[in-house]
Order: C-alpha cells, then structure tokens, then sequence
C-alpha cells in the first residue's frame, strides 16, 4: 500500500472524515462562489449534520458543467490555477476542469494509491499509453508513477510495433492504457510473432471505457499479466477515484477522497447496497472545481462496505456495467453494449473486436451485430450467436461473420456502436 493509514482507516473514522470535509467543501463552495452555492442548494455546512443529509442537496449534471463553460463554478482565483484537462466524450461546448497545485498533488496522491494497489513499486517500469493532451489517463498515470519512484516510458498512444518493442527492450513491468488498447497490442503481436514470454510484463492498469470478464479473461491469458480496473473522470479530477485489488472483488473507492451514492436513474432516489443505479461523486478534496452529486451515468452498485481480504476498507462497488448515456433500445428491449461482449466473448472462435449496428428499416427498427471470428464461413456459429442474444437478452439479430481485422480499428476509444436511427 501506498498509504497504509489511510488505506486501512475503521468505518467511523472514515464516515467522520467524509463529515468533515464535506462540510469544509460546502463552506468553500459558499465563500468563493455564491451562484455555485445556490446551485448546490444553498445549504450552511452546519445545516449537515450526518452524511444521509447529502440527500437532500440537489444534483449536478455534466450538462450543467457544460453550460457554465469555461469558469463559472471554479471556486478559486485563476492565479491559483495550474492547468486544466477537458472531459475526452464531450462534444460541442466542452467540460474542462482546472487544477490548482493542491488540486494536482492529490491526484498525484490517489494515483500512487491505484499503482500500488496493482502492485506497481519503485523497481518498477511503467509504460504509460494514453495520450498526453486534454485527455487526463496519460497526466494521471505519470503523477502517480512519479510519485511512487516508478521507471517512467512516456510513449502515450499509438505507434503499437514500438510498444511492443519497448515492453521486451526496455524491460517494461506494467502498463497503464485504456481498456481496449491491449486488444491492438496483441493483434499487432500475433501478426508479427511477438512473444510475450520475452517480456518481464506483469500488470496491466486499464481503464476510460468499460470492458467486460470476459475481456479482462482473454487480456490476461494471452498477455499473462494480471489485469486491473481503475475509475475516474475528468470532472471529478481524473482517472484514480479507485481501482480493483488482486482479489478482484469490486473496485475500492478512495473514500477520503470522494463520497459515492448509487441513485435510481429515473426518480434519484438513492438506492440500497447491492442494487444496480446510477454512481454519483461528491468531491471532499478538490479546490478549483469541487462537486456536490454530479450525477456520472455510471451504472453499478454497492458490492460491500466490509474490510477487503487485501486490507483495504474503503467501500468497493461493482465494475461498471454500463452509462444511462448507453443505453441500448432495440424493439422495446433495453440493453449494454458490455452485456454484448460478454456473451460474444465467451464463445470459442469469436474475436475480440465487433460492432453493434442499428437502423430504422420501413420504421421497425433493425439490429446488426458483425463480429470477427477465426471462421467466418461457419453458419452455425452464426446462429449460436443469435440464440445466445435472444436467450440472455430477449433480443434477435442479424449476425455478420468477419474475418480477423475486418472492423476499422479506431485510434482512441474503440467504437462499439454505430445507431443511425
């Protein structure tokens, strides 16, 4: 652990400790930005008295970030900014989110925390992957490797042949990349015969898009590293807000650091441990723009609230399942993109990559799922599939066998869904 004490803290020394600075948070908000604290309610720390009181405070959504572009919730003086990151699925008017240095050493801090949590030491070479730009992955793992003494390969995104020649050259132990980046890694590997086994590579810190088990399984057995799942976002001051342990059971959340509530996606009202909702973040150490429940899209649950086999006793909540954002409707049936993956990869023969395909034939709609598979000429598989989505999703398609490499591989963020309705 990067910080044991902190890391280990007993329940009601945490909850004291989200009190407050929830409180100190409201009573900053209130003092350097009074349209932001009648936004936020315009409640008196005081008026908190135990954390169930959050649930009266009125949400905040991305759209209200976005509408006070560029600096109209900040809570501090621009000298006091550092630098900004801007949220990478914005479009039109963009989120952005300033830092002061205050607001950047604790980045720096929760980052440590996620690496080391993945194992990742001092001894250790860590090549960072995502782009160094607006995008925060690159900044955030570079803070916490820095922090932790870590070898530092700031290759950023791209260039894939070199990647693969620094992981066996260079020595590389752990790498820090977005969720689907791997999938590339080991195509480009298999095309030219790298072998993995010629690599000290042991970890892997993915993340930025949601990915499946049934991912995670292949990544691991083909790559063997073991893999880790960590969260952030820009607006609540980047990727590190938590990440899941060796025991891969649930993903510890810094509660220190952010306070979570699962909410029902439709009414708001916060839901019990253990069920499926929308996760909302309350920043509890963030200067320049802190948040009072910003509604994320984010879709999971409370996995539990008890200490974890790995020490750690910040409460852990279920890998993401999904965004409320998308949400797939086809023919009066509701379902994610990662519910696809996961029935697609645990078929033998399927590849890694596909493609959900909607449309609006003669007004019904239409749905095309093409995924790579070693066979494309093998119909029985294609009917599998298709049995497979009408037994677990109630929903039929049209499966398209493509060969290996067929689906456009896309720079960033892999594309899985393309609805022209």
């Amino acid at each position: 652990m990067y910080q044991p004490d902190s890391e280990t803290l007993i329940t009601d020394k945490i909850r004291k400790i989200q009190l407050d600075r929830l409180r100190n948070t409201i009573r900053h908000i209130r003092d350097s930005n009074s349209d932001y604290h009648e936004r936020v309610g315009g409640v008196d720390p005081e008026e908190i008295r135990d954390l169930d009181d959050l649930a009266d405070l009125p949400f905040l959504t991305k759209e209200d970030l976005r509408n006070e572009y560029p600096y109209n919730l900040i809570c501090v003086g621009m000298e006091d900014i550092v630098r900004m990151h801007m949220s990478s699925g914005t479009t039109g008017t963009p989120i952005i989110n300033p830092f002061t240095r205050s607001d950047v050493d604790q980045w720096r801090e929760i980052m440590a925390r996620c690496l080391a949590t993945a194992g990742v030491g001092k001894n250790d070479v860590i090549q960072i992957t995502p782009s160094f730009g607006l995008f925060n992955g690159g900044f955030g793992f570079h803070y916490g490797a820095d922090t932790l003494g870590a070898f530092i390969i700031p290759i950023g995104a791209g260039r894939t042949s070199l990647q693969l020649q620094f992981f066996r050259d260079l020595k590389t132990t752990a790498l820090g990349a977005i969720a689907s980046y791997p999938l590339r890694l080991m195509e480009v590997a298999r095309e030219q015969g790298f072998d993995w086994n010629d690599t000290e590579l042991k970890v892997g810190i993915l993340g930025a898009e949601i990915w499946s088990d049934e991912m995670r399984s292949r990544i691991e057995a083909e790559m063997g590293i073991k893999t880790f799942d960590i969260i952030g976002m820009t607006e609540s001051g980047g990727i590190g807000m938590g990440i899941d342990c060796e025991a891969q059971e649930g993903i510890h959340v810094w509660e220190d650091h952010y306070l979570i509530e699962i909410v029902d996606p439709d009414t708001g009202a916060v839901m019990p441990d253990g069920e499926m909702g929308e996760m909302t973040v309350t920043t509890l150490t963030r200067e320049a723009l802190p948040l009072i429940r910003l509604r994320t899209s984010d879709i999971t649950a409370v996995v539990s609230r008890d200490p974890c086999s790995c020490g750690r006793t910040h409460l852990r909540v279920e890998r993401i399942t999904g965004r409320t954002d998308d949400m797939i409707k086809v023919k009066g049936v509701n379902f994610y993109p990662k519910q696809v993956e996961a029935l697609l990869l645990g078929i033998e023969g399927v590849g890694m990559d596909y493609l959900i395909k909607i449309d609006r034939v003669a007004g019904r709609d239409s749905l095309k799922i093409a995924v790579e598979v070693d066979d494309p000429e093998n119909d029985r598989l294609a009917e599998k599939l298709n049995r497979i989505l009408l037994d677990y999703l109630s929903v039929g398609a049209d499966i398209e066998l493509l060969s290996i490499g067929e689906i456009e591989r896309s720079p960033g963020k892999a594309v899985r869904v393309q609805d022209t309705r």
